[in-house]
């Protein structure tokens, strides 16, 4: 656990979160030139047509400088202020995180919220100045503005182009020296935050999680604390971005959980998994969000109503800020 590291990438909206994601996940080997597009994290349709994030998504990947070998669990996250419950559940499973500001557009909204969200979390915040290659980039000024308006010292603010890959290996360098490793605690009980889910229509629901404490094994038996269901793990592993299975999950990787989830009210996001035969605290620090829209719907016709409702259990899943009573 000494090597590896847990962070996020946080940004307003545009400020070029996505394609930073790409030059790391490519500079660091993840995916070959050839099977690099942009926007790898973004996998939804609606995503890459509008060229912004929606879900978490993760990776890890392998770093290699003259001190050796790092792992990087990369946490994506979303950039618009209304996804703050995907950013605050990314969040709860790094130690640290990249703020991605705009090297010509400065400080905005969104940089506020999310980066407030990561300084109540206690993170270790890298500033990297983005787009350094346009004409309008202004360094000092950003700099300035960054230290006026949310305090953060820029002594050691990063510059680059995610466009060009200019300033990338200083960047991951930063991860490495300034990010924390997560604590080194396989030998406990097993303690996991339940990160992201979605629907597999072969799988049933995958979980995404970060593992606090203990080992997640495949074979044994999982429980959800919230709602005290129980399932025989089938596979874990990780995304490279590719599916990897491994053996186990340890304390301090994020990867995925198949266990042949049929319910969707097992598994609420934000929620902590251990062994069925073991009893534990809960996780803190994470936070949930509150419904601020309210509607009502109803089928056209009513032997439809048995379909919209499950499909607003799947819908749930895949963005857990939606509640709804049938």
């Amino acid at each position: 656990m000494s090597r590896t590291r847990n962070f996020s990438i946080i940004a307003h909206i545009d400020h070029g979160k996505s394609t930073l994601s790409d030059r790391i996940i490519e500079h660091c080997g993840g995916l070959t030139k050839r099977e690099m597009k942009s926007q790898v994290l973004d996998t939804l349709e609606l995503e890459r047509e509008r060229g912004i994030t929606i879900k978490a998504q993760s990776v890890t990947l392998d770093y290699t400088n003259q001190d050796g070998t790092f792992t990087f669990n990369l946490i994506d996250t979303p950039g618009h202020v209304d996804f703050s419950y995907e950013v605050s559940r990314s969040l709860a499973a790094c130690e640290g995180a990249l703020l991605v500001v705009d090297g010509s557009q400065g400080v905005e909204a969104q940089t506020l919220a999310n980066v407030y969200q990561a300084i109540d979390s206690n993170h270790e915040i890298i500033i990297v100045l983005n787009k350094a290659d346009l004409p309008a980039a202004d360094p000092d000024r950003i700099k300035q503005e960054i230290e006026d308006i949310i305090g953060l010292d820029t002594a050691n603010a990063i510059t680059v182009s995610a466009k060009t890959g200019e300033g990338i290996e200083e960047v991951l360098e930063a991860i490495v020296k300034f990010i924390p490793n997560p604590a080194q605690n396989s030998d406990t009980e097993l303690k996991a935050l339940l990160v992201d889910g979605w629907y597999d229509s072969y799988l049933g629901i995958v979980l995404l999680t970060r593992i606090f404490e203990g080992r997640l094994e495949v074979d044994k038996k999982i429980k959800m604390l919230s709602t005290n269901a129980k399932y025989q793990v089938d596979e874990v592993g990780i995304f490279t971005p590719k599916k990897v299975k491994t053996k186990y999950l340890e304390a301090g990787e994020v990867g995925f959980i198949n266990a042949s989830i049929k319910k969707l009210s097992d598994c609420k996001i934000g929620d902590t998994i251990t062994y069925d035969n073991q009893e534990i605290a809960a996780l803190t620090g994470f936070k949930d969000i509150k419904s601020f829209v309210f509607c009502s719907i109803f089928p056209i016709d009513q032997g439809e109503y048995n379909k919209l409702k499950d499909s607003l259990h799947k819908l749930q899943l895949n963005d857990a800020s939606l509640e709804f009573e049938a």
